[in-house]
């Protein structure tokens, strides 16, 4: 799910090389139609909205056009810094990665849990961490999908499901969405993909992308709420 462009479409297509039966979604259906990888077929094609009320219906459809799911990955999501707090941006980032993001990952869930178990895996951020003053909405969302994940791994496991969850929290990675931009220690998208493949094949539960950023989201929760209230952060969110 948003597999269109960035990261989304760099797993895709490693899947495809693997060997995976592959379906992509996104709104902007033309730049899913050239996803291709030689000697692999090509995946099957859905326009899916995650902001849409049917979006999840239309989840559902393509997995049953596939046969089956046996990984959901959700790459979809929006951002951008709003230190001004224009609610437009605000609400649309919530719709989103909020409203959005439960929908999706919630219909996965559902069709797993009664179709014998299955892996979801979502790319979420290091944003999540801590509240962000640059991006308040986009470092909230994070923070609850980081939350949601971990509520339904526990749920799995009290209703024995079989689900697997891999949570992904990049840095920033150097997309389309962020190139121009001076962003710290940006990441290569190519690199931070393989990296997500081998999480999501060791089926890790968190997965914080790269080691760079493992430190930095150590030092972050190393300060004391009082203290990141005064924090002024210089990191600047676009999108993830």
């Amino acid at each position: 799910m948003g597999a269109s462009s960035g990261l989304g479409r760099e797993v895709a297509e490693r899947l495809l090389r693997d060997g995976w039966q592959v379906g992509v979604a996104a709104r902007r259906v033309e730049a899913l139609r050239d996803i291709s990888v030689a000697g692999a077929p090509p995946p099957m094609v859905a326009q899916i909205d995650v902001t849409h009320e049917d979006a999840d219906l239309h989840l559902r459809q393509l997995i049953e056009r596939m046969g089956g799911v046996d990984l959901y990955f959700h790459a979809s999501g929006i951002g951008k810094q709003n230190p001004g707090l224009e609610a437009d941006v605000e609400l649309r980032t919530l719709q989103t990665n909020g409203v959005g993001f439960t929908r999706m990952v919630g219909e996965a869930f559902r069709w797993m849990a009664s179709h014998g178990g299955g892996h979801i895996a979502v790319i979420s951020s290091i944003a999540g961490t801590k509240g962000l003053a640059q991006a308040p909405s986009y470092s909230a969302t994070k923070a609850f999908q980081n939350t949601y994940i971990q509520a339904l791994e526990q749920l799995s496991n009290s209703r024995r499901l079989h689900i697997a969850f891999t949570d992904l929290r990049p840095g920033f990675v150097d997309t389309d969405l962020i190139r121009g931009s001076h962003f710290p220690m940006t990441l290569d998208k190519s690199l931070v993909a393989d990296e997500m493949m081998w999480a999501i094949a060791s089926k890790q539960h968190v997965r914080i992308i790269d080691w760079k950023w493992r430190i930095v989201v150590r030092l972050w929760r190393m300060v004391p709420d009082w203290g990141w209230r005064f924090f002024n952060s210089k990191f600047k969110i676009q999108n993830s």
